[in-house]
């Protein structure tokens, strides 16, 4: 049995709420109209939640310094990763999206995103519920 097979599905609450405060961070940004390329939150072992913002490249870039910076903390249990991008429609047109990883040691890692719209507008964003978006590879 290969080390993906044996990782548990679903979410623990604990990586749920830590997905769900950055993604809810991420929508007020938005909604002030504040830009940010890369968010990540990083919760350890002992309970810590550390937080970092990737913002000195270009958006690949930075999203893979988040990803490197996971790898690179030995003692975290659980993170998430919320950056803006793009999503496709049945009809082959792109929406606005927030974009969202998460994982947890031993579990395997997901995606999700929600649509968004008036960027900057304060109480005229909007955002959809988050709908899933596939397996990741895991970053931990």
């Amino acid at each position: 049995m290969t080390e993906k097979n044996m990782r548990r599905d679903g979410v623990s609450p604990e990586t749920d709420e830590l997905a769900s405060e950055l993604m809810g961070s991420a929508f007020d940004l938005l909604a002030a109209g504040e830009p940010f390329e890369v968010l990540l939150v990083v919760e350890g072992a002992d309970g810590t939640v550390s937080s970092y913002e990737f913002e000195d490249d270009g958006p690949e870039a930075c999203l893979e310094g988040a990803r490197n910076r996971v790898a690179e903390l030995g003692d975290v249990v659980r993170y998430a990763i919320a950056y803006e991008g793009a999503v496709a429609g049945d009809d082959g047109t792109y929406a606005d999206a927030l974009l969202l990883e998460f994982g947890e040691r031993g579990y395997r890692a997901y995606s999700a995103y929600s649509l968004i719209g008036g960027k900057g507008t304060g109480d005229g964003f909007t955002w959809t519920d988050p709908a899933p978006a596939g397996e990741m590879d895991p970053l931990l």
